[in-house]
């Protein structure tokens, strides 16, 4: 690679692994720290201040789409500066929060700009930087955006215990306002990949005819959709798994720990592979690891080596799968339309993340951990069999490409 494509690939990371952390651990990541502190303040139950995460997914679910057709137009840059200038007013009307009232229109901003900053359009930023060779460059930015919650928690606990939680929120405000949206508005390189029309910018990297680019999208969204609600929903309510499965209070936050761990491992061997991964390839090992886990929790009896087994499958598994979901659209459709279809592919997703917590909540408390395992281990299957079709989508579009005359 050339010395000045690696320049703006590492200068691009830079700037979007920055504001991505910010952007996440002054918004989804924050409640972790704050969310009990807010909830007597503002004389609320906790259920009721931790809904806000509820209300971010769904808004940002629904502009979604938007997002796709704003990113089109205007380009990822002012995309993102407009969810600098968004996040900051959220931030800000957290901050003057007097009730439920003034509290949920905040956490309706900040969805509004979760669905302008947050993921998709970060990627698409990398597309239009990178072209198809973006998948190593998502993969590196992936791995840091990863850390936002074990970088922001001791940094909002350390503003809230020496400012208070108002003030907390004033800061965050101003790192979208005086770090973020400058990053954005004149720190990222340019785009290439919106200056070569009808060239390398439209050419889809697999031959899909009309119907089977529909065809396409649907599974797409399908296995992620369903991947992405396994996650969100299984994920908070490890502990209580692991706990309702024999282990200790101690073990059991280790294995949690441990699971983050490996996601992130995951990602970095994702980083490695770069552009000789494949993302298809990766989705189905990934949703594999996962359904193996919830399998093996499944048919053998409770014991400290098989939690041990079931992190080691669900977080390599969850890891990988993180990744593919981001660099599946990439896959099979060009470069310039990457931000269109993935935001809308955030819809689904997005109303997965926002509903997935309450009904596997719903499922461990009233039935316990062996139906939330089969209801992940049906997912799961589900999901798999949704990828291996796409891949035969895949190949038969291949397969039926003229072979190139030999003269």
């Amino acid at each position: 690679m050339p010395k000045s494509s690696r320049f703006r690939s590492a200068q691009t990371v830079t700037v979007l692994a920055v504001t991505q952390l910010i952007g996440w651990g002054t918004t989804f990541d924050m409640l972790g720290v704050l969310g009990r502190v807010v909830a007597p303040a503002l004389g609320l139950p906790n259920e009721v201040v931790f809904a806000g995460l509820t209300i971010m997914m769904m808004v940002s679910a629904i502009v979604g789409p938007a997002t796709g057709r704003w990113l089109g137009r205007y380009g990822a840059a002012r995309v993102l500066s407009a969810a600098s200038l968004t996040f900051a007013l959220g931030l800000l009307l957290l901050a003057a929060a007097d009730g439920v009232m003034l509290y949920a229109s905040a956490w309706v901003v900040i969805g509004i700009g979760g669905a302008l900053g947050l993921s998709a359009p970060a990627y698409a930023a990398v597309v239009e930087r990178e072209g198809e060779n973006g998948k190593r460059v998502i993969a590196i930015l992936m791995l840091f955006t990863g850390l936002s919650s074990a970088i922001f928690w001791p940094i909002l606990s350390l503003l809230n215990e020496a400012l208070g939680w108002r003030l907390t929120f004033l800061v965050c405000a101003a790192l979208q306002f005086f770090v973020c949206l400058p990053l954005h508005l004149f720190a990222l390189p340019k785009p290439v990949v919106t200056h070569a029309e009808g060239g390398a910018a439209e050419i889809a990297p697999v031959p899909l005819t009309k119907a089977a680019r529909r065809k396409a999208f649907l599974l797409i969204a399908a296995a992620t959709t369903i991947t992405t609600f396994i996650t969100f929903g299984i994920s908070p309510s490890l502990l209580e798994i692991f706990r309702q499965s024999g282990a200790s209070p101690a073990f059991a936050l280790q294995l949690g720990s441990a699971r983050g761990v490996l996601g992130i491992s995951a990602r970095f061997l994702d980083m490695l592979l770069g552009r000789r991964g494949n993302p298809l390839l990766s989705a189905a090992m990934g949703i594999g690891l996962m359904a193996m886990s919830f399998l093996v929790m499944l048919v053998a009896s409770p014991s400290a080596p098989l939690l041990v087994t079931f992190v080691l499958l669900y977080g390599f598994g969850t890891g990988v799968m993180t990744v593919a979901r981001a660099l599946l659209p990439l896959a099979l459709f060009s470069p310039g339309e990457y931000g269109l279809q993935s935001a809308r592919l955030s819809l689904p997703q997005n109303l997965a993340n926002a509903i997935a917590p309450v009904i596997f909540t719903a499922i461990l408390d009233r039935a316990g951990t062996g139906p939330a395992l089969v209801t992940g281990a049906a997912l799961t299957a589900l999901a798999l069999a949704f990828i291996l079709m796409l891949m035969a989508l895949v190949r038969g579009a291949h397969a039926s490409q003229p072979s190139p005359v030999v003269p």
